[in-house]
């Protein structure tokens, strides 16, 4: 397993991100005898300090050199996942679920750099003047997860913001509005119920803090982090409140698109709206009944398939979390059929526009 720094294509570089994912710590930190002191620099290599104590002695670094390498290459048949490379910008990570949530995006970035984990493809480089690492997250809940913990293990991210599409489930709202959600839950984190002669018998154990929709009982789950003496129970996960601040001053009498490329134009401009819930799952929904049961329980305005994920992530790394979704659908309302296909393009657009006037309102040491 070879994890090549981004951008850099020196042989010293090449030969730190082999060394680093295939050698144990010892290895490690005899490295520090073997690259020049401006590589180490570079990075956060937990090695800065032996910098200072490296030997003059030209002749014995090179035989220390040697003997890490055969080390490593030893060691290689059984590789070591424990530590990686992490890159030491301080970055923003700007998260999409698919290609054309990203399009306008990855079309704006400056001195841009792409490398591959997992193969995942990271773009890094400047978005309005800020430091971004861009990847898509794939569709769903257990793509998100993944994806954006593989992120926050290898490079430095400050923040995470969620761009991207959702089903409507606010009457209140429609097609082309950007909803940005100050909490988010996972809707099917659910039981389904066994059915008994006088309705629904739930498993005791597990809290029910929302009504149910027929057999199916959300339930809270049991989280932990850093931090915590012991697991706790929730159901919500809250966004960061300075970047839902900033975000309702970024939006400020933002311009959004209302008509597609091929002509076809909303009845009425659309909006940013701030605050109430969001709810996720790994259910496409497009069903009016629990459309209406999702505001109505939970005063979801938005319903997606990634946001709560990534914030639970969030939530447990302690890195602060936005979600800015444009509505594509309202999720099986109307007497129409879904209108994804028409409004893809137009939601993401506009969603990729409140992210770009909120990057480039933030300070610059953001």
């Amino acid at each position: 397993m070879e994890w090549r720094i981004p951008g850099e294509n020196s042989g010293h570089h090449e030969q730190l991100g082999l060394i680093s994912t295939e050698c144990n710590v010892s290895a490690k930190i005899l490295l520090c005898k073997c690259l020049p002191p401006q590589v180490l620099s570079e990075y956060d290599f937990s090695m800065k300090a032996c910098i200072q104590s490296r030997t003059r002695n030209d002749l014995a670094r090179k035989v220390i050199c040697m003997s890490v390498l055969l080390l490593c290459f030893a060691l290689s048949a059984t590789p070591v996942f424990a530590q990686s490379v992490k890159e030491v910008v301080p970055r923003t990570a700007v998260v999409s679920a698919f290609s054309p949530e990203l399009t306008l995006l990855k079309s704006e970035i400056q001195n841009s750099s792409s490398t591959s984990i997992n193969g995942i493809e990271f773009q890094t480089g400047k978005l309005a003047g800020k430091d971004v690492v861009l990847f898509l997250s794939g569709i769903s809940i257990v793509n998100a997860t993944m994806t954006v913990q593989l992120a926050l293990d290898h490079f430095n991210i400050k923040q995470v913001i969620f761009s991207g599409i959702a089903g409507g489930a606010d009457p209140e709202l429609d097609i082309g509005d950007v909803v940005i959600a100050d909490q988010w839950g996972q809707y099917l984190e659910m039981v389904y119920a066994r059915k008994v002669d006088n309705g629904w018998e739930t498993i005791p154990f597990f809290e029910y803090p929302h009504e149910n929709f027929g057999m199916m009982f959300p339930r809270s789950v049991e989280v932990i982090r850093d931090g915590l003496n012991e697991p706790e129970t929730r159901f919500w996960f809250p966004v960061d409140e300075s970047l839902l601040a900033q975000a309702k001053q970024a939006a400020s009498g933002l311009e959004l698109s209302h008509c597609t490329e091929d002509g076809r134009c909303l009845s009425q401009k659309p909006k940013v709206v701030i605050g109430g819930s969001g709810v996720s799952g790994s259910a496409f929904i497009d069903n009016a009944e629990f459309r209406e049961y999702a505001f109505r329980v939970f005063q979801s305005r938005v319903i997606d398939m990634e946001s709560s994920a990534v914030a639970h992530v969030a939530w447990a790394n302690k890195v602060p979390f936005l979600a800015i979704r444009s509505l594509s659908d309202l999720a099986g309302a109307g007497d129409h059929e879904n209108q994804i296909e028409i409004f893809t393009s137009l939601a993401a657009e506009n969603s990729a526009k409140v992210v770009m006037s909120l990057l480039g309102s933030m300070a610059s040491e953001q």
